[in-house]
């Protein structure tokens, strides 16, 4: 017969691990004997070998109990079940693992790819780092809200980069952030958006006009209180005519 430690060290668990099967109602508990302790005998040792095997396997505690009384057929259908929740669960930890690993890339673990290749051209025309993290928490928002449509509408964004009368702008606009609100240099960027904007006939796509219906208002909030530069170059816009900083629209007239 042997004690609770002999038992534990002869199948290969823990005192402690006895314990607990004997707490859940997995392993009988047997009666002390005349000096106070328990003694298991060879029925024991074999019931705490498949309790361990099946925790070993992956089974949860929960069903061990059942697995151990039931049938033939029951417990075949038992384990597949097990298996099966098995599988699932493995394919979800892949998944994570997938995308832990995707942290090492960066922006590719919120953005899609369109999106981290535009802000990388960004970079290479000369669009200042501060610049370029606000975009990104911008296209953030962006493919939270329609993460269907964010790669698009980047790809129209990447084509619009590429223009270089755009780019002169976007640099533009990009170089005011840092000016005081009286700064003259602040006039000459309205003068020279406006004169852009007047030079062609939509200075917009239809997608990027979907993208500014829901969330030009959100947006326009966050980044023009970013600058004091940039509400006062907003406001020298709107009096020359446009209104709006993600999406800028000819008003019907300029104002005074």
């Amino acid at each position: 017969m042997l004690t609770i430690k002999q038992l534990a060290d002869y199948v290969g668990v823990t005192v402690r691990a006895v314990r607990h099967y004997h707490a859940r109602g997995l392993l009988p508990e047997p009666e002390r004997d005349g000096s106070g302790y328990r003694r298991y005998g060879a029925q024991a040792v074999a019931h705490l070998v498949r309790i361990r095997t099946l925790a070993e396997a992956g089974v949860p505690l929960s069903r061990v109990h059942a697995l151990l009384q039931a049938s033939p057929d029951e417990f075949a259908q038992a384990v597949e079940e097990i298996d099966s929740d098995l599988r699932a669960e493995i394919d979800r930890l892949q998944r994570s693992r997938e995308r832990v690993a995707r942290l090492v890339s960066g922006d590719h673990l919120v953005l899609p790819d369109a999106v981290v290749d535009y802000l990388d051209r960004l970079r290479a025309v000369g669009v200042t780092e501060r610049g370029v993290a606000m975009e990104r928490e911008g296209w953030i928002v962006v493919a939270a809200r329609a993460p269907d449509r964010a790669a698009e509408w980047a790809t129209a964004k990447r084509q619009q980069i590429e223009d270089p009368r755009f780019r002169a702008v976007y640099l533009a606009f990009d170089q005011a952030f840092d000016l005081e609100p009286d700064d003259p240099r602040l006039l000459t960027v309205a003068e020279d958006v406006c004169a852009f904007l007047s030079t062609v006939k939509s200075p917009l796509g239809g997608a990027e006009r979907e993208l500014s219906e829901h969330l030009a208002p959100l947006l326009d909030s966050w980044a023009v209180a970013a600058s004091p530069g940039w509400l006062r170059l907003m406001q020298l816009i709107e009096q020359r005519g446009w209104t709006g900083w993600t999406q800028i629209e000819r008003t019907d007239r300029p104002s005074g």
